[in-house]
C-alpha cells in the first residue's frame, strides 16, 4: 500500500532589502510572524516560521536584507544571513519583480553576486518573483528570461506575496525539494521565536512606521520585564526602547508624549492578538550612546 511520503527540511529566505521576505513569510504561514515596514532593513534577526501540512514540514528563515556591511551591527546582520544559507536545504532568494522591470540594471547588481556564491552549491534554489500584482503580465516573460540568464541553476517562480498569487504553487514547489524526514516541531507551532523577542519586535515595527526616515535605524527594543497578573488576568510587559542618540529620544516621546502613547497603543493591538489575553503594555525610552557598535548589548538583544 503506497503511503504519503513525509518530508521536512529548511528553507532559507533571502534577498535585496524591500523585496518583500517578511511579507512573503507570514502570507506563507497565514499569520504574522515577522515584522513589515517599508523602510529597509527591518529585519535584523533571522526569524524562523513553520509551516505544516500533511505532507510536509517546511521551516522557514526569513534573513535580513542583503547590503553592503558597514559597522558591527550591520555586518552582525550580515552573519545571520550566511549562518542561515549554512543550515538550508532549500535557498530561497526574494526579488522585487517590480523594480527590475522598471529597472532591469538592477537585476546584474543585486542578484549576480549572490548567483555566484551559490553557483557550486548544489541544494536547490528556487528565486522568487515578488510583487508581480503591480506590472503588466506582458512584461513578466523578459524579466524571468534575465533572471534565468543570470542564474541558471535556480528554479523562477513568480508571485505576489501581498495578494496570495502563486503561493500554493510554490508551497508544493518548495516540498518537493524538501529531504524526506519526519517533522521537528509540534504541527501547531508557527515559530521558534520566543514571546519577548516579538514583542519587541511589534514594538519596533510601530517605531519603524511612525518615525522619520533617519531615526528608526539606531533604535532597539527590549522586553525588561514580563509578568502574569493572575488576578486580573493579564500580561504585565515593560520594554525598554534603546535610542542612539538623546535628539532621537524627543522625537520617540513626542509633544507632550503623543507619539510614545500612540505606538503602545498601536504595539498593544498586536500583542494582545499574539498573547491571546488582556495585556497592559508600558515603554520607557533611553538613551545608549553607539548602542550599534556595543558587542555586548547586540549579544543581549540576540544579535549576536
Amino acid at each position: 500500500m503506497n503511503r504519503e511520503i513525509r518530508r521536512c527540511g529548511r528553507v532559507a529566505i533571502m534577498g535585496p532589502p524591500n523585496a518583500g521576505k517578511s511579507t512573503l513569510l507570514n502570507s506563507l504561514l497565514g499569520q504574522k510572524v515577522a515584522i513589515v515596514t517599508p523602510k529597509a532593513q527591518t529585519t535584523r534577526n533571522q526569524i524562523t516560521g513553520i509551516l505544516t501540512n500533511p505532507s510536509a514540514q517546511i521551516i522557514f528563515m526569513d534573513t535580513p536584507g542583503l547590503t553592503q556591511a558597514r559597522g558591527r551591527l550591520s555586518k552582525t546582520m550580515a552573519q545571520a544571513v550566511w549562518q542561515s544559507l549554512a543550515q538550508a536545504d532549500v535557498i530561497l532568494p526574494v526579488l522585487d519583480a517590480h523594480l527590475y522591470v522598471r529597472r532591469p540594471e538592477f537585476l546584474e547588481r543585486d542578484l549576480a553576486p549572490a548567483a555566484r556564491a551559490l553557483a557550486n552549491d548544489g541544494r536547490p534554489v528556487i528565486a522568487v518573483a515578488n510583487k508581480i500584482d503591480l506590472f503588466a503580465k506582458s512584461r513578466m516573460l523578459p524579466l524571468l528570461t534575465r533572471l534565468q540568464e543570470i542564474w541558471p541553476g535556480a528554479e523562477i517562480f513568480p508571485v505576489s506575496a501581498l495578494t496570495g498569487d502563486g503561493l500554493s504553487g510554490l508551497v508544493r514547489l518548495v516540498e518537493g525539494r524538501l529531504p524526506e524526514g519526519e517533522a521537528q516541531y509540534p504541527v501547531d507551532q508557527l515559530s521558534t521565536a520566543p514571546l519577548r523577542f516579538m514583542v519587541a519586535e511589534i514594538v519596533r515595527e510601530k517605531l519603524f512606521l511612525r518615525l522619520r526616515e533617519e531615526v528608526p535605524y539606531g533604535v532597539a527594543v527590549e522586553v525588561e520585564r514580563w509578568e502574569e497578573d493572575s488576578e486580573r488576568e493579564q500580561t504585565i510587559i515593560h520594554a525598554v526602547i534603546y535610542v542612539a542618540r538623546s535628539m532621537h529620544k524627543a522625537m520617540v516621546i513626542g509633544k507632550g508624549g503623543g507619539g510614545i502613547k500612540e505606538i503602545g497603543i498601536e504595539a498593544r493591538r498586536d500583542v494582545i492578538e499574539l498573547v491571546g489575553g488582556k495585556v497592559h503594555l508600558e515603554l520607557w525610552v533611553k538613551v545608549r550612546e553607539n548602542w550599534t557598535e556595543d558587542p555586548a548589548f547586540l549579544r543581549a538583544l540576540g544579535f549576536m
